[in-house]
């Protein structure tokens, strides 16, 4: 019986066991029992767009009702290992009994339906995955039982098999100087919201020399990749030029580590993968060290996506 197990984690395209992991709902045809208003579409929910407040534009609404649900039509049918749901951030409970339903018909009632989960919770602004145990279907719903339940999704994402996990979510970070309350950990706390003012950014003192970052990964990982996401209401600039580094030193601070990459530029509040040359490195540290006079160093999340060190890619599913 395979273990079931939540983790707030981003996707890659990556081939694992022959099979390519990428969003299958991504801008497919989706419907839901109502919608609220003009804004909050179905589609909203499949417009690869995870940013959970309502007013940015990218999240479902429905009406109050009784039984709620949305529903994605992936178009053929497709053995389906995980789907990937991001919360709301105005309404964290509204989710809370939600149940994820896959099958060939548009009723989950069809016999052939099969539920995939039940949502226990998912905190606010976080996106949660749910493993389905390859589940075969072409449809996926999310019901939410109950009467007057208002349903709001801000993003659905259906995958192939298992992804790698955001290894940084469980590390230790630190960095060379915090500005106020801006601590490192703030870059690994699973949320990519890029508003400073809004507490989930790190910041290291201004006008500093040779800043740095860095988490601790707790042990050796063989990582695949990095995303950096950028502050997004001012400064942008102030990341170019930073490097990414991975090993298992801590001379230097870490900072001494073989570069995985450079960042040219990060636009405003955007998040970039970053893939090592080679395709992986290995290392329990990963520093982005930003070289020079007079600079500042602000991130608003990293993730470190790996397997263990040692064991080939293929077997980490």
């Amino acid at each position: 019986m395979m273990k079931t197990f939540i983790f707030l984690l981003e996707f890659l395209l990556y081939t694992l066991k022959g099979q390519l992991l990428y969003n299958l709902a991504l801008k497919q045809k989706a419907v839901q029992s109502s919608t609220s208003g003009t804004v909050g579409i179905a589609g909203k929910a499949v417009d690869g767009n995870r940013d959970a407040n309502y007013q940015s534009g990218s999240c479902t609404l429905t009406n109050a009702e009784s039984d709620p649900w949305w529903r994605v039509d992936l178009v053929n049918v497709y053995t389906i290992g995980t789907v990937m749901i991001t919360n709301r951030q105005e309404l964290e409970n509204g989710l809370d009994g939600a149940e994820i339903w896959i099958g060939n018909s548009i009723t989950i009632s069809d016999p052939e339906s099969i539920r995939c989960a039940v949502i226990s919770h998912i905190p606010s602004g976080q996106a949660f995955y749910f493993p389905c145990n390859s589940l075969k279907g072409r449809y996926v719903t999310v019901f939410l039982p109950g009467s007057a339940k208002v349903l709001s999704l801000c993003e659905v994402e259906v995958y192939y098999g298992y992804p790698l996990p955001n290894v940084a979510l469980k590390g230790e970070a630190t960095q060379s100087s915090t500005l106020s309350v801006a601590t490192a950990s703030k870059a690994i706390d699973g949320r990519r919201n890029s508003f400073y003012s809004n507490g989930f950014c790190s910041h290291t003192a201004e006008d500093e020399t040779n800043p740095w970052w860095r988490v601790d990964l707790q042990r050796s990982f063989t990582i695949t990749a990095v995303k950096v996401t950028n502050r997004g209401d001012c400064c942008a600039e102030r990341l170019d030029g930073a490097e990414i580094r991975i090993g298992n030193s801590l001379e230097n601070n870490g900072n001494s580590n073989p570069r995985c990459a450079s960042i040219s530029h990060i636009k405003a509040g955007k998040t970039y993968t970053y893939r090592c040359d080679g395709g992986s490195m290995e290392g329990r540290f990963v520093n982005v060290f930003l070289p020079g006079q007079k600079k500042t160093l602000t991130l608003c999340e990293v993730e470190v996506y790996a397997a263990p060190a040692g064991r080939a890619l293929s077997d980490w599913i």
